[in-house]
């Protein structure tokens, strides 16, 4: 287990899980672990590839059917 310090109150976060301090509410400005969220943290590069890949796949499904 991480210990976290809060950027606000300063106390020690010891779940690392929480996305909330626990004693003042306020957000820890973490990201949270799922799919979406890696990839609103990770670089540009690969948003970029995502909408790369699904308009080229779009444009071949349009040609096939």
């Amino acid at each position: 287990m991480e210990e976290y310090i809060c950027p606000h109150c300063q106390n020690p976060i010891y779940d690392d899980d929480a996305l909330l301090c626990h004693f003042c509410g306020e957000s820890l400005h973490r990201p949270g672990k799922g799919f979406l969220s890696n990839i609103k943290y990770s670089e540009h590069r690969v948003i970029w590839f995502f909408l790369l890949f699904f308009a080229l796949l779009g444009f071949i499904l349009v040609r096939i059917f």
